[in-house]
Order: C-alpha cells, then sequence, then structure tokens
C-alpha cells in the first residue's frame, strides 16, 4: 500500500500515512470540507530506503552524532539528505505516484493541477507531541516530474538537524520513525490562518483564531503578528477582536510559486476576518472538537469565500493553568515591549538578540532569546532559553507552540524587541500577560511556584477521576494532573509504532522479544502512576490497522473492521500472543508493579471471560488472586448479560461508550450521512450504561466509564449518581472532571439532606 486517497485513511492510520495524513482523511471521511489528495506512505518511504540500499549509512551517521554541537549537527544532516536526494527511486513507486496525480488533475479537472507537498512523519502530529515545522512543506508544486521531486525533499527533511534533535531529546528511535508524504490540491487562500478549538494556555472553551491574508505559511511561520480573534464557543459571542499591522503575506507570482510580498497599504491594518466568517470557523471548529473528542488545533483558508480546513491535530500544551488573582507583575518596574502573551510563566535572564542561525552557540542556559521569530532549527537553543521574545507572530506561531510545548515563557508580537532590548541586558518577562520589564527579579519564580501550589490544592472526590493512556511517553504528563489511576491503557498504539505484526514475532520464534517490548513500555506507564492502578486493556487493533505492519500481509481484508476480527474474539483465535500479554503483566508484577490490572475489550459473551480467564492461569497467572481481571463493556450484548458476567467473576468493569453508541444505534459516527444520529446521551445507550453501573454497584465490582461520555459534564452527574466508582477521561480534562464530579457528589448529599428535612 504505497499510494492512498484521502478518502480511505482515517486518524487510525498514523502508521501508513503519518499524523497529516491520518488526520486530513479523518476529516474527509467526516465530510469536513478539505481540498483532495493523496498521501504517499511510510511504506513508500520504506521501500525507498531499503531498495537504495541507503538504511546502514544514515543509520551510521546518526549513531555518532552529538545533538549538543549544532555545527556538527547541521553537516551531518546535510549529509544524510544529499544521500537520499541523490538515491534512486524505485520505477514501481514512480509509476504509481504519477497515476494518483493525473487522477487528481482530473478529479479537480485542471491540467498539471498545483499541489501542496507536506510531510507527514509517523510520530507526527500526536497527542504528546507536536513535531512542529520540523519537516518540509512545498507550495505550489505542478507536473508530475515536480511532484516526484518533492517528495523526495519531503523524505530528506526527516532528517533536517531541528528534527533529530527533537527525536533524540524525546527518546524518539530514528529507525522507527518514518516518514509519509501528503500531495494535496492547493488552496488559493485570500485569507487564512490557524484556529485553537480551546484556548491553548488556559484550556477555557474559546476559539482563538488568528488570520492574515493570502496563504496562511505566514501565520504558522511567525512572519507576520495576525489579527487575534476569541469567541465563546458556547453562544458565538465575539469576546475579543485585536487588529495588527500585517506587514508581510504569501501568493503567487506569475509562474504560480509561493513568494513572500508586502501587503497592500490599505489592507495592513484591514480586520481580515468578518463577524460571519468568525461564526463560520468556529461552528466548524466545534464540529471537528466534538468528532475528535478533544481539543484540536487547526490550520484553515478561505478561497473565494470558500472555507477549507487544511489540517487537524490534538493541542499538544493543554495542562492545569492555575488562575492568578490580581496583578502579580504589576510591581516589576518600567515595561521595555509589550506583545502577546503566548506561554504563560515569568522568566528573568540576561537578554541575546539573535537573527542568524549562526548566532546560536551565544544562548547558554536561563537567557532570553529575543529574536524576529523563531524557526524549527532554533528548537535547540530555545531549550537552553529560560524564556522567548520575538518581533513577530502571534499566539499560534511557531515561537508559541514549542514556548508551551517546553513550558517556556513566552512573549510574540511586540513589533521591536529586537531593537528595543539591549544585548546582555538584565530582563524580566511575563508570559501570560505579554510583558517585558526591566531588570532581573530573583523570587519571582519563587513567588509563582508557590501561588500555583495554593490554588492547585486537591479536590478530594469519592468517585476516582483517571486518565486514557495511549503512548507510554504520555503516562508522565497524565500522572501530574492528580488522576487517581490510568482507567484505559491501549495497547494498540504500542504494537503500531513497532512496525512489526504481533504474530510475526511468534512466527519467527521471537516470543521473548514481543514479551519485553510490551513489558517495557507499560512499565514505564505502571512507574508513573504507582501505587495507583493501571487497567490495561488487551490488544484490541482492527483487520485494517494489523495490515500496515511488518507481517500483517496475510490480514483478511473486511467491508467492516470495526465489526469484524478484533477484540477479545480474535485473541483466542490467536492464543499464543494473548498469552504473551498476559506473560508481559505477570512478569511486571514479579518486579513488584502490583498496580496493574487486566481487562479484556469487545466481549459478547461469557464464555469468552472463562476462556481468557483460563489462558491467563496457563502461564501461572490466577486471575482475582494473583491479579485484577475486568472487562470492557462496549456493545449491548455484554450490558444486558452483566448479571452472567459478575458470576463468572470480574473484579472491574469499564464502559467504552464510543463504541456501544455506535453499536447500539448502528451509527458509524465517522459516516457524514449518519453521524447527525450519533449520540451517547440516546435513551438506549444511557439504559445499558445505567444498567451495568447499578448491576455492579450491587455486586460490589467496581465500574468505570473510559469513553467520551465521561468528559460530558452533565452526563458525569448521572453517571455519579447511577454509583459509578471511577470516572476516565483524556489527560486534558481530568481537572474539569473532577470538579464536575465533586459538584455531582455535593448535590447527592444536598439532596439527600433536603430530604431528611421534609
Amino acid at each position: 500500500m504505497y499510494v492512498v486517497k484521502f478518502e480511505d485513511l482515517n486518524k487510525s492510520d498514523i502508521g501508513i500515512a503519518g499524523g497529516k495524513g491520518a488526520n486530513l482523511g479523518e476529516l474527509t471521511q467526516a465530510g469536513i470540507p478539505v481540498p483532495p489528495g493523496f498521501v504517499v506512505t511510510a511504506q513508500a518511504y520504506e521501500k525507498f530506503m531499503d531498495e537504495a540500499g541507503i538504511n546502514d549509512q544514515v543509520m551510521g551517521i546518526l549513531e555518532k552524532i552529538d545533538i549538543n554541537d549544532t555545527k556538527a549537527l547541521q553537516a551531518a544532516a546535510e549529509e544524510i539528505k544529499k544521500i537520499i536526494i541523490e538515491a534512486p527511486i524505485p520505477e514501481d513507486l514512480v509509476i504509481f505516484i504519477r497515476e494518483y496525480y493525473n487522477e487528481l488533475c482530473q478529479r479537480v479537472g485542471e491540467d498539471d493541477t498545483d499541489v501542496a507537498i507536506r510531510s507527514s512523519a509517523t510520530a507526527e502530529d500526536l497527542p504528546e507531541a507536536s513535531f512542529a515545522g520540523q519537516q518540509d512543506t512545498f507550495l505550489h508544486v505542478s507536473g508530475d516530474d515536480e511532484v516526484i521531486e518533492y517528495i523526495r525533499k519531503c523524505w530528506a527533511s526527516l532528517f533536517e538537524a531541528r528534527a533529530i534533535f527533537y527525536r533524540e531529546e524525546n527518546n524518539f528511535e530514528h529507525s522507527k520513525v518514518y516518514i509519509a508524504v501528503v500531495v494535496q490540491k492547493m488552496a488559493i487562500a485570500d485569507k487564512a490562518g490557524v484556529m485553537f478549538t480551546v484556548n491553548p494556555s488556559t484550556g477555557e472553551e474559546i476559539a482563538l483564531i488568528e488570520g492574515s491574508w493570502g496563504l496562511g505559511e505566514a501565520v504558522v511561520s511567525g512572519d507576520v503578528t495576525p489579527d487575534n480573534y476569541q469567541v465563546d464557543k458556547k453562544d458565538n459571542e465575539i469576546i475579543n477582536v485585536t487588529i495588527s499591522d500585517k506587514k508581510v503575506m504569501y501568493t503567487n507570482d506569475e509562474s504560480g510559486t509561493s513568494i513572500k510580498v508586502d501587503v497592500p497599504e490599505d489592507l495592513r491594518k484591514e480586520r481580515v476576518l468578518s463577524d460571519e466568517e468568525l461564526i463560520e470557523l468556529t461552528e466548524m471548529g466545534k464540529r471537528v472538537q466534538a468528532h475528535y473528542g478533544e481539543p484540536m488545533d487547526t490550520e484553515w483558508a478561505f478561497e473565494r469565500d470558500n472555507l477549507f480546513l487544511l489540517q487537524a491535530r490534538p493541542i499538544t500544551t493543554l495542562g492545569d493553568v492555575a488562575e492568578e488573582g490580581g496583578d502579580s507583575s504589576s510591581d516589576l518596574g518600567e515595561v521595555l515591549v509589550r506583545g502577546l502573551g503566548a506561554s504563560p510563566g515569568m522568566a528573568s535572564g540576561k537578554v541575546k538578540i539573535v537573527f542568524d542561525i549562526d548566532e546560536l552557540d551565544k544562548i547558554q542556559d536561563g537567557d532570553i532569546m529575543v529574536t524576529t521569530m523563531t524557526t524549527p532549527d532554533m528548537v535547540p537553543a530555545m531549550r537552553r532559553a529560560s524564556g522567548i521574545v520575538t518581533d513577530e507572530g502571534g499566539v499560534t506561531c511557531h515561537a508559541s507552540i514549542i514556548s508551551r510545548e517546553l513550558g517556556i515563557p513566552c512573549v510574540v508580537g511586540t513589533g521591536d524587541a529586537t531593537s528595543t532590548l539591549k544585548e546582555n541586558s538584565g530582563v524580566t518577562l511575563d508570559g501570560k500577560k505579554g510583558l517585558v520589564f526591566d531588570g532581573i527579579t530573583e523570587t519571582k519564580a519563587e513567588e509563582t511556584v508557590a501561588v500555583a501550589n495554593v490554588e492547585a490544592a486537591p479536590i478530594i472526590t469519592v468517585t476516582e477521576v483517571k486518565a486514557n493512556v495511549s503512548m507510554p511517553e504520555a503516562a508522565e504528563k497524565a500522572a501530574a494532573t492528580g488522576a487517581d489511576g490510568v482507567g484505559l491503557l491501549r495497547t494498540e498504539h504500542l504494537m503500531l509504532t513497532s512496525g512489526i505484526h504481533p504474530g510475526k514475532f511468534i512466527a519467527d520464534g521471537r516470543e521473548d522479544e514481543l514479551i519485553d517490548t510490551i513489558a517495557e513500555n507499560v512499565m514505564i506507564v505502571a512507574d508513573a502512576f504507582y501505587p495507583r492502578p493501571v487497567w490495561y486493556r488487551t490488544l484490541d487493533a482492527p483487520t485494517d490497522e494489523f495490515i500496515t505492519l511488518e507481517g500483517g500481509e496475510n490480514e483478511p481484508r473486511e467491508h467492516n473492521p470495526m465489526l469484524g476480527w478484533r477484540g477479545i474474539r480474535r485473541e483466542l483465535d490467536q492464543p499464543e500472543i494473548l498469552k504473551c500479554e498476559f506473560k508481559a503483566i505477570k512478569k511486571l508484577h514479579e518486579k513488584g508493579y502490583t498496580n496493574i490490572g487486566i481487562m479484556i475489550p469487545l466481549s459478547q459473551s461469557p464464555e469468552e471471560l472463562k476462556k481468557a480467564k483460563a489462558l491467563c492461569s496457563e502461564v501461572g497467572f490466577e486471575p482475582h488472586k494473583d491479579v485484577e481481571f475486568g472487562m470492557m463493556v462496549e456493545i449491548p450484548a455484554a450490558a444486558i448479560m452483566i448479571d452472567e458476567y459478575i458470576k463468572v467473576g470480574i473484579d472491574f468493569v469499564s464502559l467504552g461508550t464510543n463504541d456501544l453508541t455506535q453499536y447500539t444505534l448502528a451509527v458509524d459516527r465517522n459516516n457524514e450521512f449518519v453521524a447527525k444520529h450519533y449520540s451517547e446521551e440516546h435513551p438506549a445507550v444511557m439504559k445499558l450504561i445505567e444498567r451495568t453501573i447499578r448491576k455492579c454497584a450491587e455486586a460490589g465490582v467496581k465500574c468505570s466509564i473510559c469513553g467520551q461520555a465521561g468528559s460530558v459534564p452533565h452526563i458525569v452527574e448521572k453517571l455519579v449518581e447511577f454509583g459509578i466508582t471511577s470516572v476516565s477521561s483524556n489527560t486534558d480534562a481530568i481537572a474539569d472532571v473532577r470538579k464536575t464530579v465533586a459538584r455531582a457528589e455535593q448535590k447527592i448529599i444536598l439532596d439527600a439532606a433536603r430530604k431528611r428535612l421534609e
């Protein structure tokens, strides 16, 4: 599967299409207006590297790199890119790409239509890693020869110095990060920009929109300080409009090439988006967030009054942000420059002004980096800085995104910081208010921590609030929220990122390697949360996900994988894989990680539960005695027969309401024709949920919920009333869910007290 249309991809296809490609497919299938295109898959890149015979050469260079030696890192990156650019592309791959490009041209009715060639690394745009700007994008590419040339350049950009540095710092193995390439019809934008579906610094349910004239590259890169708009999503009230002086824009020259030009004088301070356009954007943002079930970072464009979405990915920088009382920085002295608060926090240090990448070595630990705008190549130096200040950019530009991800205070869009601030002078910046003060304030950091500790005092609830975790690298952040454990630890991403079908490990006699792979990754999560409980869900990957893995060539092609060979039904057909999972958890228990429970997915019969428990016993790991053993309730059969499951014996259940809703209502929420009928609040779904919770409560079985319904406040209130023992949500929603649970518990107590008084 070397080339795939957007229509045939969804968000689970990261292993094929990378984060960007998978999300464009997901949006297309959801009926969101997306310019059409296709993805040259990660498997195509792998084929190219293998058949060109350059893998070992590239990895050999990477093994010798000192990523903190900026010049050596740049030299190694250039050497690797040269190797890739000069290597031959397999002829059959060239033919595939030409065919798909020509078909796209026919579809849009243009000869040699202009396309954007965009990188999509297989670890890109994941919930815990933004990879912002690390690989290259090429605009206005036309003709099949040019398309092939720039696809090769995208492949080479996987080894830009900034990308190598990021992977090393975040422990992504170079050999396991592949790159797919998106080829997408260009949107010839009159105006474009970025929209966060919540405030990325505070998590407030406010659409934060930034826009400028021409293509969106000016906003994303930070070349321009865009207009900034805030819209209250509850009632679409426009609560803030900030018009900027937009000096430059990206547009097309006569040959169709994207170029940076000055904005016409009469448009520089003209408002970009009308009220009607803001509301249209906000409505689309709400639709996208509802579809994904989490806050999203999107890129948009208006082309002749038609709105298109060009990208969507989960926001990677949300966290608990304490509300500050009063003007905490009002006593810091003279304000030297003002801008936009892009990443909250206080920082003090010496000013180091950077105009060129060759000057990055001057940034030492604790300095304040001041520049016109950061670029992806500056990330290594940004990590050393205690704060960032830029002349240009808005709160959605590169400097803002990376600063929030790194936890570094940042002020952008000051207009003149590089000319106003003096080299080596001491300053203090407030990344929330967007102010830079004269002088270094030594005690501010301590004061800020003290305030945060007071304001972040925990809310105590009887109903536990847990986290859903998909990747080991997300565990530390999830644990830091104070979550009471992990209500759902998914296995699928672990397998997909390994790139190898679990059956292939066993077929090749590498069972111990599979057990170790599972154990090592699960241990990261168990360790981060210990002694809080972690419920490990055994493998539940549909066949359309397994088919992309090495060794997945024999996977069946199912018309509807969601209703197909997955969950416990598949694992009982392939018991050796399930036994490896049990052995991995047993191994961790023997190391002292007794906080891990086992949860089987998609069961339709108590007989399946019995067989799974028997397999667990076979490996010398006794359910209930040695390990807590539970199940997901994701289909109506399980909810209706919950009494029978309880008789067989379960320690806990978790309601997977996303699947339960789809199976109950016969609605595929990714199908644009019926998605409007998807509702977790449908009376039938709520009756199944209530039945499960109440039956478990009567039997003393712990009952949780890990679907999207667990993040909806008024549904959570009902769940608490029914008697649920825990609610498991996405990391960014934990604080809000805990507040909702606390209110619900207080309401129950108050109602009971009132009844006694009547």
